[in-house]
């Protein structure tokens, strides 16, 4: 059941990011040994060797360090789709870069690296801040991919400019979300068709 989403609550204490770094490397690594719904605070404090209290001056909860752990993940495939865009020329390769890329960033890290995939699962589920801000940032690169479709003559014009991009953002979904896209694991071809079939669509 998707629950409500609240902003991501600031780190607490005191702006020590190499302690803050520790415990979010710590608690990758347990979470990848004992799952991330299976563990708390106070277990992941006995593994790092902190009280419980001492981790509560950086992050609120145990989804706070999740959050960042999420961010950090989604940060990586949006860096690895947006340079793989600038690197192309013309609109319609920008657009199939962007369901080739990120599809096969999304399945590297959230299923060859399985620690990742439990905390992903539970973001999507949940509408973590870090998975809406990602949606948010992916959305206004398809706008500008179109948009600059549009100016060059690659693109029609006629469909509103956020339908088109509201209606491929859709069509990504499935990419996007890893408990969708475990699902689409064996069907590596996918994606290049559905670019294809989306680029038909924006043909002027």
């Amino acid at each position: 059941m998707t629950q409500t989403s609240s902003p991501p609550a600031p780190a607490r204490g005191p702006a020590d990011h190499e302690v803050r770094d520790q415990i979010v490397a710590a608690a990758t690594e347990h979470f990848s040994r004992y799952g991330y719904s299976k563990t708390t605070v106070s277990d992941l404090a006995k593994s790092i060797g902190f009280s419980k209290a001492y981790i509560y001056k950086f992050f609120e909860s145990k989804q706070a360090i999740g959050e960042m752990i999420c961010a950090n993940c989604l940060k990586e495939i949006e860096d690895e789709v947006s340079a793989a865009v600038a690197e192309a020329s013309l609109p319609p390769d920008k657009l199939r870069r962007i369901f080739k890329v990120g599809t096969e960033a999304s399945l590297r890290l959230f299923f060859q690296d399985r620690k990742l995939f439990e905390i992903a699962a539970s973001a999507a589920t949940e509408d973590w801040q870090a998975v809406i801000d990602y949606d948010t940032r992916m959305r206004q690169l398809l706008r500008e991919v179109l948009q600059e479709g549009r100016q060059t003559g690659d693109f029609e014009r006629k469909t509103p400019l956020d339908e088109a991009v509201t209606s491929i953002h859709l069509v990504l979904r499935p990419y996007r979300n890893p408990l969708l896209l475990q699902y689409s694991m064996g069907s590596t071809e996918a994606p290049a068709l559905l670019a294809s079939l989306v680029l038909r669509s924006l043909s002027p």
